[in-house]
């Protein structure tokens, strides 16, 4: 069975799309630890992060440090921090967080219930500013 991101990523769940090219798919966290939380997966199912190749690894970053300088560009904060904790859904994924303190970061601080609107919102935004 595929993974709820193969399924975001194929249609059949909705999702406030970010960015994607061939390879990658970027859109927003629905539970976000922060306003403007991307998950950037490879559309290429693999469960664990460090048993994707090698070069489609390397792109993945590139993709991300791209989707980064749109939220930064877009949402206010001092970094965008990247995670990567693979528990949560068997498909490969980074995390990137609008940070201004390094707790806000932290995943078991409990997460934002922003409505649909606000998440529209915030993901044309970070869509407009992405290059």
């Amino acid at each position: 069975m595929a993974s709820v991101f193969s399924r975001i990523i194929a249609g059949e769940i909705p999702s406030y799309k970010i960015a994607e090219d061939d390879e990658f798919y970027a859109f927003l966290d629905i539970n976000p630890v922060a306003k403007g939380h991307t998950l950037v997966v490879p559309k290429k199912e693999t469960d664990y992060l460090f048993d994707v190749e090698d070069d489609e690894l390397g792109r993945m970053m590139i993709f991300a440090k791209r989707v980064a300088k749109a939220i930064k560009e877009a949402i206010p904060c001092n970094r965008v921090g990247v995670t990567v904790i693979g528990l949560e859904v068997p498909h490969a994924h980074i995390h990137l967080i609008p940070i201004s303190k390094e707790s806000d970061i932290y995943f078991n601080k409990g997460k934002l219930s922003l409505s649909q609107e606000e998440l529209k919102s915030i993901g044309e935004k970070i869509s407009g500013a992405f290059k």
